[in-house]
């Protein structure tokens, strides 16, 4: 069983997460080839600090839909307001969270997995209606943090939630309930930790209240993902 890698190579949480970096990747049609990334310190509102070796991965649907997750939230500029960012960049994450779950509703067999992919879309779905607003109302919001230093505290702990999720990033198997409960375990937490980012450095009244209803909600259900795989080893 090989472990995938992302062909996305320092990615981040857009610009939150990474400094100026950008990935140079070399493929031919029949086989997978080894990326590196290379940090360009020009990058127009690139975050310094995230630099990972990645090596592009086969055609798991799942690596497929977080790869097209990073890749959206890489391309945001940042505004260098932590409201601002952290709703835009949760808003894509939510995204990317829908991906998967509709991955497992289609192919997933699992009744519990299927269940959870069903109320995580529509919990996620609806996080995103009410996140829009915020961030457009957000839109011309001061200055308030450095997304370019990594010594900024909410660019530092924005960029851990995504270096730990690449760090913990599960090798695919053949069972899709499994895929999207290993996937989901690690795209959860570090939901948890840009919203506890908020939380900390955030100053919107409203958007702390949603990030803290999202840290109750993904650590119950990382809890009921963890308590699934420990029963479901086989499925390994």
């Amino acid at each position: 069983m090989k472990k995938p890698a992302f062909f996305l190579a320092a990615l981040s949480v857009g610009t939150l997460l990474l400094g100026s970096c950008n990935s140079d990747k070399s493929a031919d049609s029949t086989a997978t080839t080894t990326e590196t990334t290379s940090t360009d310190a020009g990058a127009s509102g690139d975050m310094a600090g995230m630099n990972h070796d990645a090596a592009a991965t086969g055609d798991s649907p799942m690596v497929t839909a977080m790869n097209d997750m990073m890749a959206k939230m890489h391309a945001m500029k940042m505004k260098g307001n932590t409201d601002h960012d952290f709703a835009h960049h949760m808003m894509e994450h939510h995204r990317g969270a829908i991906a998967m779950a509709d991955i497992e509703l289609r192919d997933g067999k699992d009744a519990t997995m299927r269940q959870m992919a069903e109320k995580i879309k529509a919990d996620q779905q609806k996080e995103i209606g009410e996140l829009e607003p915020i961030a457009e109302r957000l839109d011309s919001a001061p200055t308030n943090y450095k997304p370019q230093d990594p010594a900024d505290p909410f660019t530092s702990k924005m960029k851990a939630s995504m270096d730990a999720m690449m760090k913990n990033m599960p090798p695919m198997v053949a069972n899709p309930d499994m895929n999207f409960n290993m996937m989901m375990t690690v795209h959860h937490q570090s939901a948890v930790d840009m919203a506890q980012a908020e939380l900390d450095h955030g100053k919107d009244t409203k958007l702390k209240e949603m990030a803290q209803k999202m840290i109750d909600a993904q650590q119950k259900e990382i809890a009921d993902f963890k308590a699934w795989h420990e029963q479901n080893a086989d499925k390994m």
